[in-house]
């Protein structure tokens, strides 16, 4: 079964990064410089960012939903970035993460959910997928607990 992965549109954040620091601040957001560990993940190209870049660490609504399973959490994102949108393709930043993979209907409401090592998410995907009643998954970093990007169909 075909999948498609996304990352956060570039849009959604581009305002942010002409901003001051303290322009920042008044927002709740914060300029971090990338220090050379793994966390530090783009949720707009689902990459990482290299030792000396600059990315907002910034609280996002990722599951804007009519449900009680409507969630937000802080995320980073990083200027210039395309948003991450392929098909049957699993991005190097998901395989190596230990991950949390939630399954919703289409009322938003979570059917099923398991905590995986990345290299196994193809098979997660697959497994959740093939219920009829999944109408798509959020992928979560499982040990910070924070949103990594959304899986639905193709």
């Amino acid at each position: 079964m075909s999948y498609r992965i996304c990352g956060l549109p570039a849009e959604q954040f581009a305002h942010l990064f002409s901003l001051s620091a303290e322009e920042l601040a008044g927002r709740g957001v914060v300029r971090v410089i990338a220090d050379g560990g793994s966390g530090y993940p783009c949720r707009i190209s689902l990459t990482d960012a290299e030792p000396g870049q600059a990315v907002l660490l910034t609280h996002y609504e990722h599951h804007p939903v009519d449900s009680p399973f409507r969630s937000s959490y802080a995320i980073y994102v990083r200027e210039g970035e395309t948003m991450y949108d392929e098909i049957d393709r699993i991005p190097e930043q998901l395989r190596k993460r230990l991950l949390s993979v939630r399954a919703f209907d289409r009322r938003s409401m979570l059917l099923d959910a398991d905590v995986i090592d990345g290299p196994e998410l193809e098979g997660a995907i697959a497994r959740f997928l093939s219920q009829a009643r999944v109408s798509y998954l959020h992928v979560h970093y499982a040990k910070p607990g924070c949103y990594a990007a959304r899986i639905e169909r193709a």
